[in-house]
């Protein structure tokens, strides 16, 4: 709940038991904070180029996050509305999703997900997914588009699917 340099902290709410990326076994609460430019303040006028959201996901454990966030991401890729793309932004590492009349960027952090940006924007403040990136490092791996999903968490054999000893 603060300031993020010429954006200027205005709402907090949370949590929220709606989630946007679903991971089964691993339940999550969302918090969000809103952001507007100065310029906006002084004009006594806000518009959606001066209004930024964060959306801040927390899960119970890292169990999935990475392997869902992309999961998601590429679901709105093949959605003909979304442009997605992968980008490095004031060095985060992240998925960028432009849409009509909508910019984000996503990533996912540990036991988080991240999302930054907002409807009726063209490009999201990178100085916003600077100051969320440093609480939050990305550790969305490089390729993550195109190469083979992470590994679901529960992927090692049970112990009665192993092989038995000779």
């Amino acid at each position: 709940e603060a300031d993020l340099g010429a954006w200027k902290f205005r709402r907090f709410q949370g949590p929220l038991l709606d989630v946007e990326v679903w991971i089964d076994g691993n339940p999550g609460e969302a918090f969000s904070a809103s952001y507007v430019t100065s310029d906006a303040e002084k004009r006594g006028r806000i518009g959606d180029q001066d209004l930024v959201s964060a959306v801040v996901t927390r899960y119970e454990k890292p169990d999935g996050v990475i392997r869902e966030t992309v999961k998601l991401v590429r679901r709105l890729a093949q959605d003909k509305g979304y442009q997605v793309d992968e980008a490095k932004i004031e060095g985060v590492r992240a998925l960028t999703i432009t849409g009509p009349g909508e910019a984000w960027v996503m990533w996912p952090s540990r036991n988080h997900v991240v999302k930054v940006g907002g409807r009726g924007r063209a490009s999201v403040p990178a100085s916003v997914v600077e100051s969320y990136g440093e609480r939050f490092p990305s550790q969305l791996p490089g390729g993550s588009l195109e190469g083979p999903l992470p590994s679901p968490p529960d992927s090692a054999p049970r112990p009665d699917e192993r092989e038995p000893y000779d």
